[in-house]
Formats: C-alpha cells, structure tokens, sequence
C-alpha cells in the first residue's frame, strides 16, 4: 500500500492530503453514498477533527468509523478472498 499525496481544496484554500489508494476509493464510496462531492466530505471531517490530529489522520479515523458501522461494502480484495474460500 502506497502512500500517495493529493492537493485538495477546503473552504477555498488548498491543501494535500497523504492517503493510501484504499482510503481514498472508501472516502469515494461514502460521499457517493451520501450523494455529496468528496471534497464536501472531506471539509465535513476536517471541520470536525481536533486540531491536534492531521487532515490525513482524521480522514483515516473517519473511514475506519464507517466501516465499523457497516456503511462501507466489502472491498474487491475482500470479495475475492470470500470467493476463493466457498
């Protein structure tokens, strides 16, 4: 899993972002879910995180959150492996 770096915009200024590939596809997925942009996805969680925890750190935490609440569908990998084991 490689950490890669994108520049975002929130509330008009730019900023980037480190995530891995699969965060970034779950992030996707959850601002789809809730027919909103990513970006307003992401200016929600950044507007909401402490200040002591990075933009990076809290989409993470966010993604982990979602997941754990079952909002997230199984990942490709994760549906693969079901695949192989039936």
């Amino acid at each position: 899993m490689a950490v890669h770096k994108r520049s975002v915009t929130i509330s008009g200024h730019q900023t980037s972002i480190s995530l891995e590939a699969e965060f970034l596809d779950a992030l996707t997925v959850l601002a789809e879910a809730e027919a909103i942009s990513l970006a307003l996805l992401i200016a929600r969680i950044d507007a909401a995180r402490p200040r002591d925890t990075s933009l990076s750190s809290a989409l993470r935490l966010h993604v982990l959150a979602e997941a754990r609440a079952g909002k997230l569908p199984p990942s490709s990998q994760e549906q693969e492996a079901a695949a192989a084991a039936s």
